[in-house]
């Protein structure tokens, strides 16, 4: 983010946040992150660092242990997370995501059950989404939910699971009627704080890029669970869900645009201190085309992304746009820090400079969420 930027969204409150999380980030966060890399983890301890903080659930009421904000003050958090290159700590989805769900589709002893010791970071939290035949289909679920006399029955695997590892609450995503079609699918609540009879998960799987992230394939085999686990109503967790992606969707957004205005001012700094053929690697034209049209790129996605934040906060963001917005900045994302890394030569492709960390990290965001060509099957579906 640039600083002669002005965000429409931003008031004085939100700028003293802002400057809250990047304190509490470079001083537990950016320290650690080459130990957390290669240890393929985050530790427990950030979580309960980050709740004393204050900086879980920060839109949760205050009713509920949380901050009593709005999503502005989660995209805060998720900005500066970003800004200082943090792809593994899965704040995104325990804070703006399952919080929200708990919040809006929750019973009141679900949400003082679980709201105050996620905000406190006692509880990390996941929710189950993708199986190893279904993605950004959600259509194409087949992890079962079957009513007994005294609640359900879990059975079904999932796979690609952020906090899945480590999550002593797992939202579950199942299907109840399979005969029901979009009115089939349900949520569920798993306590996995006593490992239930037939649930079992993997050790982090090792990815391509966001080395530290924890995530993870989980299995149910008939696991049981009490009616007072089901979130909502049953057959209601299809529009629950797509009432929620555009949330989640601008959360991804707002991530990508961070990461590509941080390359561009990694590559600025870099290009002027490299020398080449006798002058700062800068002073060649190419060089300031490259990074012209990337510094372009960058502005224009902050630009429109927060047209978008506006936009939620007055409750007028639809689905269509927020698709918009996660295709398109996470292409951006990939595309600036593809280009960035090209001037910064063979140290790009070493994993100690950040341009390439960057870069392996950023491919993973047109892919979750919802695949970008699944965003633009659903923009073509509002035309």
């Amino acid at each position: 983010m640039s600083k002669d930027v002005v965000r429409p969204w931003e008031d004085d409150d939100l700028r003293l946040w802002r400057d809250s999380c990047r304190r509490f980030i470079e001083k537990e966060v950016v320290p650690n992150q080459q130990r957390w890399r290669q240890e393929r983890r985050v530790e427990r301890g950030l979580w309960l660092k980050a709740g004393d903080m204050g900086l879980l659930c920060p839109s949760v009421p205050a009713a509920y242990g949380g901050g009593g904000g709005t999503l502005s003050h989660e995209l805060v958090v998720i900005e500066e997370l970003a800004r200082a290159l943090e792809t593994g700590f899965g704040f995104g989805v325990h804070s703006p995501v399952v919080a929200d769900y708990i919040v809006s589709y929750g019973s009141e002893e679900q949400k003082a059950r679980w709201l105050p010791r996620m905000a406190t970071g006692e509880s990390v939290a996941a929710i189950a989404m993708t199986e190893p035949g279904a993605g950004s289909d959600l259509r194409g679920l087949r992890a079962r939910a079957e009513r007994t006399p005294d609640g359900y029955v879990l059975n079904g695997t999932k796979t690609f699971t952020t906090n899945g590892a480590t999550a002593e609450l797992i939202i579950v995503v199942t299907v109840t009627n399979p005969d029901a079609g979009s009115r089939g699918l349900s949520l569920f609540m798993l306590d996995a704080r006593n490992t239930p009879q037939g649930f079992t998960r993997s050790q982090p799987l090792h990815k391509i890029g966001q080395h530290s992230a924890d995530t993870a394939e989980l299995f149910f085999d008939d696991v049981v669970v009490g009616a007072e686990a089901l979130i909502g109503e049953e057959g209601a967790g299809l529009a629950y869900l797509m009432q929620q992606l555009p949330r989640e969707r601008l959360v991804i957004a707002a991530g990508a645009a961070t990461a590509a205005q941080r390359a561009v001012d990694l590559t600025v700094e870099h290009t002027k201190a490299r020398e080449a053929f006798g002058a700062p690697l800068f002073q060649m034209q190419n060089t300031r085309f490259v990074l012209a049209e990337c510094a372009t790129l960058a502005r224009v996605g902050q630009t429109f992304l927060d047209s978008c934040i506006v936009s939620y906060l007055a409750g007028s963001l639809d689905s269509a746009t927020a698709s918009m917005a996660k295709w398109w900045l996470t292409d951006v994302q990939c595309e600036v820090v593809d280009r960035c890394l090209q001037l910064f030569g063979g140290y790009g492709y070493m994993d100690e400079y950040p341009i390439g960390r960057m870069y392996s990290d950023a491919r993973v965001q047109k892919i979750y969420g919802g695949s970008n060509e699944i965003m633009k099957e659903l923009i073509a579906r509002s035309l």
